[in-house]
């Protein structure tokens, strides 16, 4: 949808004003520790909340704070509707809401609805007996015959997707870590106490959700063993190759059918807080097509998946997914990412050596250029590269499962560095995780005072793009253009603007014909293309911007 059509639209802005938004991702671990124990805590993110709106971004979201035994450091919840002492109280999120919205941020919380930890007092309970009254809240099967596990699913994290439970004398379903019992969607009672637990949180006065591997709420009631892929095809998003994961199509343990209507269900919730939204992680078989299924009409507001979170730093895979998703979604929002807390940082992933400093500024610009919203992680803006963790201070238990071939996701999950002191202002304390030497001179207090900085590129680039409509809402189209040059326009008629950018490092050309002759708007702040004979020349890492005019 074109920025003109806005007018039209039924809801006030406020409503919308997920569309187009760049949201920050907060992970509380690392961000900033108040107490002094060395992880960090809401507090910490209350402290810090005035740096996040500084930035220009539109929201927050906060991974998750709830009362957690920690297995999977917070993903694996004990109680919904308690924060752990770890991070805070109750009180701290509320202050922390309440300074948020006063400084004209919206906020977003990770609700992790397809299991529980092994600690939730359902979970204690469904595992006492087979006729308790939360006996039929988890998934729950009998071993074959030989009394092996009920069907070939796999964990994700390694391993047989099942675990015996010997005072039921059955197996529980885990699609990630053992701890993390996966709960039966097809129990009625289920689905309306997690809704429950979700109108908890909106009640608070939370903005929004990311919902953490939604399309995992559902399992196959039949339990059919997934098919075997061949070794030319274990490829995934989220997994590597050697990964057994990877050996099967998952057609049977997550992506059922009958989640659409759980999330018909979800909104409707959603529905009764204006502008309350609903962001989707999304991870299938073909987690394009996923998306759009899953954010029509009258579902999810918003979906994102891994698909810019590969390797693959080309214009061909950055085009080609935006220009699949174009092509399948037909009326749902996207939402884009090229880093999170589950993978490589994308300065390590995609800059592959010694880049220049705006590199990392120019990768976030042509996220935030993308049709949709943008999901940016803690320390982007900074430009971190991917920290080496060694073996001994390995925390993530994923990459303890496959060191060394995989190391797990705690190199992008370092303390965030706020200033150059030992500690890099991050805690009194002894980190969680150790400060790398990579991210010495790149703390937030230097950037700062540098104004050629990431940091302040970051914050300039933010800025001008706020001024301009197309790139806020507009629709997207690709404009010929080889290696290592993207370029799109964004927008329509006297709205539209060309977005161009450089990929690599020499210099690369763009065939503009008629667009030759629009009107260069130079206000992002990055190294600027210049036009010559009508054609774009782009410097190394450049990016080129041009309105329509009126």
């Amino acid at each position: 949808m074109s920025a003109v059509s806005l007018s039209t639209d039924p809801h006030p802005r406020d409503d919308l004003w997920w569309r187009g938004a760049v949201i920050y991702q907060i992970y509380p671990r690392s961000f900033r520790d108040l107490d002094g124990d060395g992880v960090g805590d809401l507090p910490g993110i209350i402290d810090k909340l005035g740096y996040v709106a500084d930035l220009g971004v539109d929201a927050i979201w906060i991974s998750p704070f709830f009362k957690s035994p920690m297995a999977d450091f917070g993903y694996d919840i004990a109680d919904y509707r308690a924060v752990d002492p770890l991070f805070g109280s109750i009180d701290d999120f509320d202050r922390l809401l309440a300074k948020a919205h006063a400084l004209g941020l919206k906020v977003m919380i990770d609700q992790v609805l397809s299991h529980t930890s092994s600690e939730h007092e359902w979970f204690k309970r469904s595992r006492e007996s087979r006729d308790n009254d939360h006996a039929d809240w988890y998934v729950w099967a009998d071993a074959r015959k030989d009394g092996t596990a009920p069907n070939n699913w796999m964990s994700l994290f390694g391993g047989v997707a099942w675990r015996w439970e010997p005072r039921r004398q059955q197996y529980y379903l885990h699609n990630f870590l053992s701890s993390q019992p996966d709960l039966n969607f097809h129990n009625p009672a289920v689905r309306a106490a997690v809704l429950d637990n979700v109108r908890f949180w909106l009640d608070r006065g939370v903005d929004g959700l990311r919902l953490d591997a939604i399309n995992f709420c559902f399992h196959d009631a039949q339990l059919r063993d997934n098919p075997p892929k061949p070794p030319a095809q274990r490829v995934g998003r989220g997994f590597s190759p050697d990964n057994p994961y990877a050996f099967q199509y998952h057609h049977y343990n997550n992506t059922q059918p009958q989640n659409l209507a759980f999330l018909a269900d979800l909104r409707a919730l959603l529905d009764e807080y204006p502008g309350a939204v609903a962001l989707g992680e999304i991870s299938s078989e073909d987690s394009l097509a996923t998306m759009d299924e899953y954010t029509r009409h009258g579902r999810l507001h918003m979906g994102y998946s891994f698909e810019l979170l590969t390797d693959d730093y080309s214009v061909a895979h950055i085009r080609d997914t935006v220009q699949r998703l174009e092509g399948t979604m037909r009326e749902g929002w996207p939402c884009w990412a090229i880093s999170n807390h589950d993978v490589q940082r994308v300065v390590t992933r995609w800059g592959r050596g010694a880049r220049p400093a705006h590199f990392a500024t120019m990768l976030s610009a042509l996220t935030c250029s993308l049709r949709g919203s943008v999901c940016v992680y803690q320390g982007e803006e900074l430009g971190l590269p991917e920290a080496e963790v060694p073996y001994e201070s390995l925390q993530d238990p994923y990459g303890k499962a496959f060191w060394p071939t995989f190391k797990g996701r705690d190199g992008c999950r370092t303390p965030l560095p706020w200033d150059a002191s030992e500690r890099a202002g991050f805690s009194t304390g002894e980190a969680w995780l150790p400060i790398p030497a990579s991210h010495r001179g790149l703390d937030v207090a230097t950037q700062h005072a540098d104004r050629d900085s990431m940091l302040n590129g970051f914050r300039r680039f933010l800025s001008w793009r706020k001024r301009h409509a197309a790139l806020l809402d507009g629709a997207i189209a690709f404009v010929d253009s080889a290696e290592p040059a993207i370029a799109f326009v964004r927008g329509e008629g006297s709205e539209a603007m060309l977005m161009a950018f450089n990929l690599g490092g020499d210099e690369a050309s763009v065939e503009l014909g008629a667009m030759a002759d629009w009107q260069v708007d130079s206000g992002h702040g990055l190294p600027q293309g210049r036009v010559v004979d009508g054609r774009l020349i782009l410097p190394a890492y450049g990016i080129y911007a041009a309105r329509a005019g009126r």
